[in-house]
């Protein structure tokens, strides 16, 4: 009999697990109380990366991504995801930053990540502010357009053979045995499941509290400023050696770190802030203007260019900063793929591909769950057996 899947959340990483369902003969509807894509997968830049990834689990996982974003942009066409495979350029500010910096790359290279030294960078980016004394170059680094993304995996499911649903799930629906067996949607009606996937994002901590599997997904708030069109100016995404080491901490505070790429529109994306200030959407114009300074500070000809807009958004972030992807042993059936901070764009093609493994109980498309440990939920849990 196909089993019945329910895939909670229709940003990047539920369209992804739908298409990789689908695609594995599997009856899914995704739900969602929104459109496709509308919550964080809306609010980020589309970033398919390695060269921020210590290696570990999460460096394992986007190393996958990044061979389904291949077969993804060949299955499915680049255009529809605005696919660009330009490489990424990491640049230190000082000798001993730079030094620091190729010593984190020899690691990832060891683990499988192409990392090339560059002494040169200006000749890769001649926009960049002179007296910076080099980086390295991750040519696997690539960008997709986040909602075009979700919206071409999410059409591929429905060719399949999915169905998608606007929604509001309330609860989980559980047999005698405590096995799941569908969710009850605000408006009061049942979609029967035989499995249900919690990909709801920064609202998966919630999500997972419905279906009565709680899992600790936070919100961290972060910016992204656009300018307006220009010629080419800037040829890879660049960003500040300091980024990496932003993305792992876990302060409360603001911290932010120079982040500049160019989009085919011709915008210019510059980023990235993160704070934890809960669910607030304020907008913070000193923010904005540091983000600002700091761009202007590594490309000089951003001084004279406008910005047009500046969003934010949450990036849903577990404290031992990986992504809780697999089964959940207090509710058989209900599997999580939430908690990958800002790098869920990026890595939502591998963890739909292991969600599916897992469904299916064996490999799919290059995942299996035994490489994968490190990223399931139990590693949350306390030794009764919940996780608060």
């Amino acid at each position: 009999m196909t089993q019945k899947v329910v895939v909670v959340g229709a940003g990047v990483v539920g369209a992804a697990c739908a298409f990789h369902a689908a695609s594995a003969g599997m009856d899914v509807t995704v739900v969602d109380r929104g459109p496709v894509g509308g919550g964080t997968t809306s609010r980020g830049e589309g970033n398919v990366l390695l060269s921020d990834k210590e290696p570990g689990p999460e460096l394992d996982l986007a190393r996958l991504s990044r061979a389904l974003w291949d077969e993804a942009a060949g299955e499915l066409g680049p255009d529809t995801l605005e696919f660009e495979p330009k490489g990424g350029l990491v640049v230190a500010s000082t000798a001993e930053g730079l030094a620091e910096l190729r010593a984190f790359a020899a690691r990832q290279e060891a683990a499988g990540v192409r990392a090339e030294p560059v002494d040169r960078v200006h000749d890769l980016e001649p926009h960049l502010a002179p007296g910076v004394p080099g980086g390295v170059l991750y040519p696997q680094d690539a960008q997709v357009q986040p909602v075009l993304a979700a919206a071409a995996l999410l059409r591929a499911a429905v060719r399949h053979g999915a169905r998608f649903r606007n929604g509001e799930v309330a609860a989980g629906v559980t047999g005698p045995d405590g096995r799941i067996t569908g969710v009850r949607t605000a408006a009061g009606g049942v979609l029967p499941a035989d499995a249900v996937v919690n990909a709801a994002g920064t609202w998966g901590g919630e999500v997972g509290r419905r279906l009565g599997a709680p899992v600790e997904v936070l919100p961290r708030r972060g910016f992204v400023l656009v300018t307006e069109p220009l010629p080419p100016m800037v040829r890879h995404k660049v960003y500040s050696a300091d980024y990496v080491a932003n993305v792992a901490s876990s302060d409360a505070g603001l911290e932010t770190s120079c982040v500049v790429e160019g989009t085919r529109g011709g915008t210019v994306l510059i980023g990235a802030s993160r704070e934890r200030v809960g669910f607030d959407t304020t907008m913070n114009p000193a923010v904005v203007a540091r983000l600002a300074a700091q761009a202007c500070r590594l490309f000089p000809f951003l001084r004279d260019v406008h910005l047009i807009r500046a969003y934010r958004g949450f990036r849903p972030y577990c404290p031992d900063h990986l992504p809780v992807v697999g089964p959940d042993p207090r509710v058989p059936g209900v599997f999580h793929a939430c908690g990958h901070e800002g790098a869920g764009i990026g890595l939502a093609p591998g963890t739909g591909a292991l969600v599916t493994a897992h469904l299916l109980g064996r490999p799919w498309r290059g995942a299996d769950p035994a490489a994968h440990t490190g990223l399931l939920p139990d590693r949350f849990l306390t030794s009764k057996g919940a996780s608060e």
